[in-house]
């Protein structure tokens, strides 16, 4: 069983940065990061293999996003640049039981609780 705490969501104006972390309680597997609208589907944004030597994003924050994560500490992060508005919803970091990365909901194993973020036009 793996456990994992985001932290770091706030209101931000547009324009602005935020970085999210995902606190894990061992990090051994492919990690992502969702996210979710309200009304809307839970989103792919951001997925890293095992060793961080590969990253994928959605399309809507390429260039803007990046993933990374600190293995020795067991952390996950989100570096938001650019931020808009429809970056707003509640973002939630995510582990699934293999090596490499997964980009749909359904592949992933353990979920964070999920955190805030909202981006003020």
């Amino acid at each position: 069983q793996v456990q994992l705490v985001e932290s770091g969501g706030v209101l931000v104006q547009t324009g602005g940065s935020l970085r999210l972390s995902c606190a894990a309680s061992s990090l051994i597997y492919a990690m992502g990061w969702f996210r979710q609208a309200p009304g809307k589907e839970r989103e792919f944004v951001a997925a890293i293999n095992l060793s961080g030597s590969a990253t994928y994003y959605a399309d809507s924050v390429k260039g803007r996003f990046a993933i990374s994560r600190r293995n020795a500490n067991n952390t996950l992060y989100l570096q938001m640049n650019s931020l808009k508005p429809e970056d707003t919803g509640v973002y939630y970091c995510a582990a699934v039981q293999r090596l490499s990365m997964a980009t749909r909901p359904g592949d992933y194993d353990y979920w964070g609780q999920g955190i805030q973020v909202t981006v003020s036009s």
